[in-house]
């Protein structure tokens, strides 16, 4: 399972990069319509999140010394991911405020 964890962080790390660079590009550049985190809309904001949560939160468990079996660490992995979901939806609708 660890090496789930891995990929699925990985990639919602490559995901946040690509998002906040993209961002950053387009601000830069002047060019409002090429911003990634409008192109991917809530849902790959979300996506990324539950990702990096995932990776994060099972890679976390899986390597606690209190030595959780896999089961539990899956468990932590999916609570984690429903976390930064969560906290994603709250910032982003606080957004178009």
């Amino acid at each position: 399972m660890v090496k789930v964890y891995a990929v699925a962080l990985a990639v919602g790390i490559v995901g946040l990069l690509v998002l906040l660079f993209g961002s950053a590009l387009a601000e830069n550049l002047g060019r409002e319509s090429a911003d990634r985190g409008d192109r991917s809309g809530p849902i790959g904001r979300i996506v990324v999140a539950g990702l990096s949560g995932f990776g994060m939160g099972g890679l976390s468990a899986e390597f606690s010394p209190l030595g959780f079996g896999w089961q539990v660490s899956a468990l932590i992995a999916v609570g984690a991911a429903t976390v930064a979901v969560v906290w994603v939806r709250f910032a982003t609708s606080r957004e178009r405020l």
